[in-house]
């Protein structure tokens, strides 16, 4: 049976991820309150500012950004988008 959670994200209980996305407090909150559901979301998110934005993720200063766009995302805050991006989703 799959382990559910109330996803802050969605604001419903839904299918909450298999493990750990990283270690540490942030990744245990992550586990509690994030569905796979958002988590997959922000995965394809994350992707697209990587992408467009030229972040090297051998830059701290690249994974500071990500991580605070990561925190803002999950708690429903406007965050960046990738320049040009245009959204299949209507």
């Amino acid at each position: 049976m799959a382990r559910m959670v109330f996803c802050k994200k969605i604001g419903k209980e839904s299918k909450g991820l298999d493990t750990q996305p990283f270690p540490g407090p942030k990744g245990l909150e992550i586990f509690d309150n994030i569905s796979k559901e958002a988590w997959d979301e922000w995965l394809e998110h994350q992707t697209r500012l990587i992408n467009e934005k030229h972040l090297n993720m051998m830059d701290l200063t690249a994974r500071t950004y990500l991580n605070e766009q990561r925190d803002k995302f999950f708690s429903g805050e406007e965050i960046d988008q990738a320049e040009g991006y245009l959204s299949t989703s209507k």
